[in-house]
């Protein structure tokens, strides 16, 4: 089975890929468009920063319950939790939980500032990856002095990645950077991730609720990214019946007015054909098998 990809709107630069996960190491193309576009892919860079906090807490380099620092100059708001919370004196792995969670700013600046921006820059270099990176803190406002984008990315790197943490590393370059104990901490925080209004959309999953299998039996494992002028998911979702691996980012112009409606809608149709293939089943809950053969 492969995954038609909806009409694109041509207004919108796309990065799409979709891999059959249970054939890795070298995975079947279920679906693919531009995957070598580079967007800005907003928050999805912080997987970069999870697997270099997970390599330092695995080594014994950081420990869970050390306490993070926040810098002044690094305080932000908007995405999170901690920029409310009268307590932000969180421990290393709370932090990390609440990026996993819920795409948490402050706490990303806060572990990131701990790490180091450069160790971050070396994850991507040393998985392999040339056009896919975290390149700096999230900042309130982006100036001439300061780099163009938090992070950026193309499809067939982000879904390599969601690949890798979902399957193993298999003999890739870096895969000593994804051993089964730091990849088990990466998908522990990503399995909290309540952001299922994109792709995750169609899984029908509960947001808050799906660190088990959930809905139909699937378990998800993804990350998001959201500014005004971009929507970008990267995940791997397992099923009964099969395992995707997949990236699809899309950006547009200031100018071109607010896309997220059309960007959301082209992504929910990808989702809903990944849950087909990953259950079986349609959405009314038929075995597509079945529903295939009678309208032959």
């Amino acid at each position: 089975m492969t995954v038609v990809l909806p009409d694109l709107d041509p207004r919108i630069t796309w990065s799409i890929r979709v891999l059959d996960a249970t054939t890795a190491p070298d995975p079947d193309v279920l679906a693919e468009h531009t995957p070598d576009v580079v967007c800005r892919t907003a928050s999805v860079g912080k997987l970069f920063l999870l697997v270099e906090v997970a390599n330092r807490l695995v080594s014994g380099r950081l420990v869970e319950t050390d306490r993070i620092d926040i810098p002044d100059e690094l305080r932000v708001e908007d995405s999170g939790l901690l920029y409310r919370m009268l307590d932000q004196h969180l421990t290393v792995a709370d932090a990390a939980l609440l990026v996993g969670a819920v795409s948490d700013n402050l706490a990303t600046n806060a572990l990131a500032h701990l790490v180091g921006l450069d160790a971050i820059h070396a994850v991507a270099g040393r998985l392999g990856y040339h056009d896919t990176l975290m390149l700096d803190y999230i900042r309130n406002e982006r100036t001439p002095d300061v780099p163009w984008t938090t992070s950026y990315g193309c499809a067939r790197e982000l879904a390599d990645l969601a690949l890798r943490l979902g399957e193993g590393p298999g003999d890739t370059p870096g895969a000593e950077l994804l051993s089964e104990p730091v990849r088990e901490r990466v998908l522990s925080w990503l399995a909290a991730d309540a952001d299922t209004s994109m792709l995750a959309d169609s899984f029908l999953l509960d947001p808050l609720a799906h660190v088990d299998p959930e809905y139909q039996g699937i378990v998800l494992r993804h990350k998001t990214g959201s500014v005004d002028t971009a929507r970008i998911e990267v995940g791997h979702v397992a099923g009964p019946a099969g395992r995707i691996a997949y990236a699809m980012a899309a950006n547009w112009g200031d100018d071109d007015g607010d896309l997220r409606a059309v960007a959301i809608d082209a992504m929910r149709a990808v989702g809903e054909q990944i849950r087909a293939h990953i259950t079986r089943l349609t959405r009314a809950g038929e075995r597509l098998d079945q529903t295939v053969g009678e309208t032959r």
